[in-house]
């Protein structure tokens, strides 16, 4: 068996910055249903659910590009075809939904005429018309993006915890910083 090499830095941290902005965001979520409509409570997290989900997709870009110019390293060779493609798979759908939730999210506020405050820092206008039935979509692919990043995101945690734990092959450890002994 060949031992997996790892990502480079790059692609470690960014993985890492979306995974925890990608746990703050979800959070907020759930929180928003639970605020009054109107309170300053609900505006805050508004304001910080999509200022975070403008970081993922920015981060997200930023991955995407420097992916391809960086390829990740190759899978072992342990690993049976169907658990590479949907290693594969499950890659290629974490990055749509990580790059189309924000978008769908963007695509919401803006319909509704509003522009997106980034962390109070400054606005990011909206770029399309106001059209209710375009935000009425957006809203509702973006409510139920969350249950396919979930699913995603719970398979693609369980298979490196299988990597890390049961088999320990290497999978794991390639998202992770080389010990120095």
């Amino acid at each position: 068996m060949t031992a997996p090499g790892r990502y480079d830095p790059v692609a470690q941290a960014t993985h890492w910055l979306v995974a925890a902005l990608a746990i703050a965001v979800a959070t907020l979520g759930l929180m928003i249903p639970e605020a009054p409509r109107g309170s300053g409570w609900r505006d805050g997290i508004l304001l910080w659910h999509r200022s975070i989900g403008m970081t993922i997709l920015l981060a997200m870009v930023l991955r995407a590009v420097w992916r391809l110019s960086h390829p990740p390293p190759p899978l072992p060779d342990s690993l049976r075809p169907i658990e590479a493609f949907l290693a594969h798979a499950t890659h290629f759908l974490l990055y749509v939904a990580f790059l189309g939730m924000p978008l769908a999210g963007y695509v919401n506020t803006a319909a509704a005429g509003h522009s997106v405050s980034f962390f109070g820092l400054f606005s990011i206008p909206p770029v399309i018309a106001p059209n209710p039935r375009l935000a009425q979509i957006a809203i509702a692919l973006h409510l139920a993006g969350q249950f396919a990043v979930y699913g995603l995101v719970a398979a693609h945690v369980a298979a490196a915890l299988m990597h890390g734990i049961v088999r320990r092959d290497g999978v794991f450890s390639r998202m992770l910083p080389a010990r120095r002994y």
